[in-house]
């Protein structure tokens, strides 16, 4: 009698026991869960914190518009110097998005990037004296890229910041060249964006603009926009055709840009 009752109690026991580690397991496995969420949580505070410092440290320059334009640095010389044509001209000037910089375009096909002093937006830049035409040159370029052909459009990434190093490109397209992404720091060149016509040879873009978000990179070409992904360089896009029928438009894309809303 005693010992069937004690067969029937040991399945009862077992159980209980299972119960009771697995109680415990659970237990357990809660307070590592609270342990990461805590973790995540000092984290995201820590970030946050960060954040909020480096704006802090950072302060954006005082637009003054009261006052009438100064020319405060000039640049010229380097523009003719014997590496370039003799009748070279600017053919444009783009600033930088982050404000530390611009890009120049000359018809020497070469792309040249100017960083503004460390004090350009300080006070004691208001009392310096104002750069005559014919004076020298302010400083010389930073860096300078040269393309094998006349340069048709030039731009900038729009997350460009001179703190990031990994988002200071620029993109740029040619005569007879594909689509190229330079990198700002050093004028390495990162990679190639390729559109080909139908007798599979290069074909150059018009136009180029990144989207807002700097995901994608559009290209005019003629009576047609391609669509390249920045993460996927090569020969991979999306085309999207200006031609309706025989009837479409029949000028070349020679303007791509965008608009932030």
């Amino acid at each position: 009698m005693e010992a069937a009752e004690e067969q029937a109690a040991a399945p009862v026991a077992a159980d209980c026991e299972a119960a009771e580690t697995n109680a415990m397991e659970e237990d357990a496995s809660a307070e590592v869960a609270i342990a990461a969420a805590g973790e995540e949580d000092a984290a995201a505070v820590a970030g946050e914190e960060d954040a909020v410092a480096a704006a802090a440290a950072y302060s954006w320059p005082e637009l003054r518009f009261n006052l009438p334009p100064r020319r405060l640095y000039h640049f010229a010389e380097q523009f003719r110097s014997p590496c370039s044509s003799a009748g070279n001209f600017l053919k444009g000037v783009k600033w930088s998005p982050d404000g530390s910089s611009f890009l120049t375009s000359s018809d020497d096909n070469s792309l040249r990037l100017f960083y503004l002093p460390e004090d350009a937006y300080s006070a004691a830049a208001e009392h310096t004296a104002e750069a005559a035409v014919g004076d020298e040159d302010s400083y010389g370029a930073s860096l300078q890229v040269n393309e094998g052909e006349p340069v048709y459009d030039f731009c900038w990434y729009p997350y460009m910041s001179v703190s990031d190093p990994a988002t200071c490109v620029f993109a740029s397209t040619s005569r007879d060249h594909p689509i190229h992404l330079w990198d700002a720091a050093t004028g390495e060149l990162r990679c190639t964006y390729r559109a080909y016509d139908a007798m599979d040879e290069i074909t150059a873009a018009l136009s180029i603009s990144f989207n807002s978000t700097g995901s994608k990179l559009f290209a005019g070409y003629n009576k047609s926009i391609r669509v390249f992904d920045v993460h996927r360089p090569g020969r991979d896009f999306e085309e999207y055709s200006l031609a309706k029928g025989g009837e479409g438009p029949t000028e070349k894309c020679a303007n791509v840009d965008f608009i932030c809303m």
